[in-house]
């Protein structure tokens, strides 16, 4: 059956699901601030400020579930402490007075250090800078008696995923000859979760009432390198593997001290320098969801960017 759904931010989450309800035939409300988004015709965007307490509830007429996709202005723990859990309060309450499940898209920073693989019944209790904002986030939903769920995701990339470590850094280069530098080392395994897989999940989630109230992985395919990721960028676009080079943590660290956004980025820079691993078997059993191929997922990503460089 056709529902309503409402979607937060038209990020690429947000774009991502807004496009996957649609194309299964339902209704979707898409809210930003800009009214911006997709062009489909069963989406509908509007402009709506979510965080501002009430103007979210004219929207959530005969809604079955709110995905909220909407992050914060700007990458750093001080914004994210300021904006991020009065707008989640928001729009849970208001969720729960439709009657509707509100689910999130989240990160794995809440588990802080972990060694070996990371897996859904490690604890989530980090608790400094942005690792600690997610923590809390996390328990603050749990405490809601608006039902959730939290669909966690390791680091994006695919199709409308620009601003990662997976994307307009390292994509167009390939696609021009470029080498790539990387954080970290580039031959350790680090988990990188394919957008559209992301949103399936999430997808799922809001229709299977015995996973609510529950934290999820997304389906992550096995981890590879950085230099596999590359490479398998390489292979999609038919060009040759470029060279991949590391970025030097020293001089990042120095640009740190006088740059707000390097030292945010640095702050995170451990999930490159060991092994980063996101286990996803439990919760893609629970979902009846299996991960993206590698191989896959970067043809569909590099052939996204050459789609935009052409019409651009």
């Amino acid at each position: 059956m056709n529902q309503i759904h409402v979607v937060t931010g038209a990020g690429p989450v947000g774009t991502t699901v807004a496009l996957r309800l649609a194309d299964a035939g339902h209704h979707v409300r898409l809210l930003t601030r800009s009214g911006s988004g997709p062009d489909h015709p069963l989406v509908e965007r509007l402009r709506v400020d979510v965080g501002q307490p009430g103007a979210l509830d004219p929207h959530l007429d005969g809604a079955a579930a709110v995905f909220h996709c909407a992050h914060g202005s700007a990458y750093d723990a001080a914004t994210w402490r300021r904006e991020l859990p009065g707008t989640e309060r928001v729009v849970l309450e208001a969720a729960g007075r439709a009657g509707a499940v509100v689910v999130f898209p989240e990160s794995l920073y809440a588990y802080g250090r972990v060694e070996g693989p990371i897996t859904e019944d490690l604890p989530r209790d980090a608790a400094d800078g942005k690792q600690g904002v997610r923590a809390d986030l996390l328990r603050a939903r749990a405490a809601s008696p608006t039902p959730t769920v939290s669909v966690v995701a390791s680091d994006f990339y695919g199709p409308h995923v620009r601003s990662s470590h997976a994307g307009e850094r390292v994509v167009p280069r390939v696609l021009a000859g470029r080498g790539v530098r990387v954080l970290g080392d580039p031959d350790l395994p680090h988990s990188f979760t394919y957008v559209p897989d992301l949103a399936a999940a999430m997808v799922a989630a809001a229709a299977t009432p015995a996973v609510w109230n529950t934290v999820l992985h997304a389906p992550t395919a096995p981890a590879p390198t950085q230099r596999q990721l590359v490479g398998a960028f390489a292979a999609a676009a038919g060009v040759a593997p470029p060279p991949v080079g590391t970025l030097p943590l020293v001089l990042l660290r120095a640009v740190g001290r006088v740059h707000r956004g390097t030292r945010e980025l640095l702050e995170l820079s451990f999930q490159f320098t060991a092994p980063f691993v996101m286990e996803s078997r439990r919760s893609e059993e629970l979902l009846g969801l299996a991960p993206t191929p590698i191989d896959v997922g970067a043809k569909a990503t590099v052939d996204w960017w050459r789609d935009r460089a052409q019409a651009g």
